[in-house]
């Protein structure tokens, strides 16, 4: 049985109180032997240890060990695990599976004897309104939803690393147009400008050289000197650099999280809402730095310049196809904009096309390249008349808005035969959608699929009607005079 530093500290206090070894090793619960010997060296069982120098049993890579060392001095990023397989396979049933582990520690040994010298990191002493650090971090995993639906989105995190001061904004991508809202609404929050803002290498700030190093962009160039700071990254591939806006990710979420608990739903009604609660967070946050804030304050430069706007504008023409295409997206116009020239405002997470100085509509931007978005509303009527590009259509998945249409358009190729009635009905289908409600002719769908019945275009505009609008009934109002009378009679009073 093995005996704790705690017993041995119990057996002392007991044999000063009686003096009866007995005793007292019974009360600290081991043997009189054992209680006599500890009594007797007046040490306790951590300070009687030695290390042991010697093996116990011999060591089963004894014979292969130079080959491994080898290898290992020739390729250090070697893992045992690796190793322990090649032994298996040059010399069959030599090894046990369950020896692994012994040549992990064989391994981690030597490296730590003999190995190649290890990155030292070194601590860094942060001037107070030197710098302000700016990362973008992954928020989906804390599941946060929207009226119900999951938020897929990034916070951009801007902190002041001597006092730890941060602000968060929510965006979708690591974009210039999420970075410079970030940014803004951090600066503007302080009042006050920091000499340097670093990023890490993200192509928001920076883009790649033949060399393999990487330049400043030039819109984040002017970016940072719109509010006359000087920008400064980190080494590439060194985000141990960032370091200190990397803790504050985590500290910060998991912050979130005990505040999501509390609150005790993850559901928010808006986007905006979501993010001023963040911010509130931020803010509790930061009024436990205020010494160190305040110092950072004095020291900073005030902010005097005004607010860039926060997206990218564009000029486009729109295609014959009635699309628009912005950063390497695809998109779908209203018809009626075929060859006329649109301003697109870009932002993080919408596009807003204007005509003519006004605002026509707005969707949401597309993340990564190559993607499409069509809107069934903005073709249909030309496409009723030419049924016969239905067929071969690039963007025809986009033509099916929800499940039930796509159900429908099969049942029509199952009962009319695949081809230009099938084609036609579907059609106009969709074009009773987009003239009437796309809500009804979605229940019209789903009631005759469930009857069994095909979803011919006339039974589904039977099911659909029109909605006409019903005009309130007001009663007619009747003056009363007599107001006016009183009113008079209280000025003149």
């Amino acid at each position: 049985m093995i005996v704790t530093d705690a017993q041995v500290r119990k057996l002392m206090d007991e044999f000063n109180k009686t003096h009866k070894v007995g005793l007292a090793s019974m009360k600290a619960g081991m043997d009189r032997k054992t209680g006599s010997k500890y009594i007797s060296s007046g040490k306790l069982p951590s300070q009687m240890a030695t290390e042991r120098t010697y093996r116990t049993r011999q060591d089963p890579f004894e014979q292969d060990w130079p080959t491994l060392k080898n290898m290992l001095t020739d390729a250090n990023e070697l893992e045992a695990k690796a190793l322990f397989e090649w032994l298996q396979d040059q010399y069959p049933g030599r090894y046990d599976p369950g020896q692994v582990r012994t040549l992990q520690r064989r391994i981690k040994h030597w490296r730590a004897t003999e190995g190649p010298d290890k990155e030292v990191f070194f601590a860094q002493e942060h001037i107070p309104g030197e710098a302000m650090q700016t990362d973008f971090t992954h928020g989906t995993k804390l599941g946060v939803t929207i009226n119900g639906e999951l938020l897929e989105h990034l916070f951009c995190h801007p902190v002041l690393p001597f006092s730890n001061w941060e602000w968060v904004t929510v965006c979708r991508s690591e974009s210039m147009m999420a970075l410079r809202r970030g940014v803004q609404a951090a600066l503007f929050q302080l009042g006050r400008i920091p000499r340097y803002h670093q990023t890490d290498n993200s192509t928001s700030a920076t883009h790649d050289l033949p060399s393999g190093k990487r330049k400043f962009n030039q819109d984040y160039t002017d970016f940072v000197e719109h509010f006359d700071m000087v920008p400064r990254t980190i080494g590439v591939g060194q985000s141990n650099q960032n370091g200190d806006v990397e803790a504050a990710n985590g500290v910060f979420k998991r912050r979130v999280k005990q505040y999501l608990i509390l609150r005790g739903s993850p559901d928010f009604e808006s986007v905006e809402a979501y993010e001023g609660w963040l911010q509130d967070i931020a803010r509790k946050a930061n009024q436990t730095r205020s010494a160190k804030v305040n110092e950072e304050l004095r020291i900073m430069r005030e902010l005097t310049v005004s607010r860039l706007q926060e997206f990218t504008v564009l000029k486009i023409r729109v295609s014959r196809e009635s699309t628009i295409r912005v950063m390497r997206n695809t998109y779908s116009v209203p018809s009626r904009l075929i060859a006329e020239q649109v301003k697109v405002h870009a932002y993080d997470d919408r596009l807003e096309v204007f005509y003519g100085g006004k605002r026509q509509f707005s969707l949401e931007r597309l993340l990564g390249r190559h993607r499409y978005r069509i809107d069934y509303r903005h073709i249909i009527w030309s496409m009723v008349q030419k049924p016969g590009a239905f067929l071969r259509y690039r963007y025809r998945e986009e033509l099916f808005p929800q499940h039930v249409f796509r159900l429908a358009f099969d049942a029509l190729n199952n009962n009319l035969g695949e081809g230009r009635d099938a084609d036609v009905n579907y059609l106009r289908i969709l074009h009773l959608a987009a003239s009437v409600s796309e809500e009804d002719t979605q229940a019209a769908l789903e009631l005759l699929l469930d009857e069994g019945k095909t979803p011919l275009a006339d039974l589904v505009k039977a099911l659909v009607q029109p909605r006409v609008p019903k005009i309130p009934q007001m009663a007619t109002l009747e003056p009363d005079l007599g107001q006016y009378d009183n009113l008079l009679q209280v000025v003149t009073s």
